[in-house]
């Protein structure tokens, strides 16, 4: 069973017992709910929402808050002797997905 939801204005397919990085939520070690489901599919069944699906929910908990590994940009531009370095870490939080409760229908 899997369905792809609506998080921070982003989609996000997500499964039961799998864990998923979202944007930065300043929400950690605590329950998560949402019931912005996009679709939800079990065995074969599948249920499209307009635009969400009635009855549908998925709940989980927030893990962590962590930093991703590091880009670096660097520019150069030939002949002119100037040169940019410039480092990045996007922040996440990682999400543990307990339960999706899928509608009667489905």
């Amino acid at each position: 069973m899997y369905a792809i939801v609506e998080i921070s204005g982003k989609q996000y397919k997500v499964e039961e017992g799998k864990f998923i990085d979202i944007d930065l939520q300043d929400a950690a070690d605590s329950k998560f709910t949402s019931d912005k489901v996009l679709l939800v599919s079990n065995e074969g069944s599948t249920v499209i929402g307009s635009p969400y699906v009635e009855g549908a929910e998925v709940s989980g908990t927030f893990m962590k808050n962590f930093r991703d590994k590091k880009v670096l940009v660097y520019k150069m531009r030939p002949k002119k002797g100037t040169r940019t370095k410039q480092g990045h870490r996007q922040n996440y939080s990682r999400l543990m997905i307990d339960s999706i409760k899928a509608p009667v229908a489905a």
